[in-house]
């Protein structure tokens, strides 16, 4: 028997545009089996995404999406990790520490990002900035927006936030242990999208195979093997490194709803 499962989805409370009940309540209504919401560096949907689903019959399992930095090998900057955690405990002293150094540390990248742009002379329309949530959580995307509303084109308005001040991440190594710490299973996200490791280069997939290795001494459990980041051919690689290495195999959208692209 097999079951329809989205394990990656994004909610109002990191950069979607849905609630975490609407987010449930439309996975059910597309007969989705299995979900779970995995907001960005912190857990503050799972709980109403989990009443939802028991309340609609679908399972929900508790998840995060973790960003974290580790400088890869032949690079001499710092590439962005993400780690999805799943079954964690969302009252884990240590999960909770870091989720708050995390949105600390957005918090003061945001500001370092407004009083740039505004040195740039672009002053920014707040209200489109925090249309989403109420400013609740601020992401890039929110800043192209923004952007584009003041008549900037977006690949350029998307430069300048790949230029933009770096934020606060652990290393790669340390999220994975605090997502084992809180219970969880710590999969590798999106492979495809870990610039570091050059994706459109050749010998990506051995880079990549060199990388999922060490991580799996540190502890991994899984990778994203199925993503809209990876084409069939690219999804095929994927499921054969995890192979490699015995890791579990996950499937998601990365779903942030109708407007979650900027």
């Amino acid at each position: 028997m097999s079951y329809k499962t989205d394990m990656h989805i994004h909610s109002v409370y990191s950069d979607g545009w849905m609630s975490p009940v609407e987010l449930v309540r439309k996975y059910k209504d597309d007969d989705y089996d299995v979900v779970s919401i995995t907001d960005h560096d912190n857990v503050k949907g799972v709980h109403d995404a989990l009443v939802s689903g028991e309340a609609l019959r679908i399972q929900v399992v508790p998840g995060i999406e973790l960003s974290t930095g580790k400088i890869l090998s032949g690079n001499d900057y710092v590439s962005e990790i993400h780690i999805l955690g799943y079954h964690i405990d969302t009252e884990n002293p240590g999960l909770l520490s870091l989720s708050e150094k995390l949105l600390k540390g957005r918090e003061e990248r945001n500001a370092v990002v407004r009083e740039d742009l505004r040195n740039r002379g672009y002053n920014l329309d707040e209200g489109i900035i925090n249309e989403r949530n109420g400013g609740k959580y601020v992401a890039k995307p929110d800043f192209v927006r923004a952007l584009a509303a003041c008549g900037v084109d977006k690949k350029d308005a998307w430069r300048m936030m790949d230029e933009a001040a770096l934020r606060y991440m652990p290393e790669t190594e340390e999220g994975i242990e605090v997502i084992r710490s809180a219970g969880g299973m710590a999969v590798l996200a999106h492979p495809m999208k870990i610039s570091g490791l050059r994706p459109n280069e050749v010998g990506f997939f051995d880079r990549l195979s060199d990388f999922v290795g060490e991580l799996k001494k540190a502890g991994l459990k899984g990778m994203e093997c199925f993503h809209p980041s990876a084409g069939e051919k690219e999804s095929l690689e994927l499921v054969k490194i995890a192979g490699k290495y015995h890791l579990h195999i996950t499937e998601g959208s990365d779903f942030h709803g109708d407007k979650g692209e900027a």
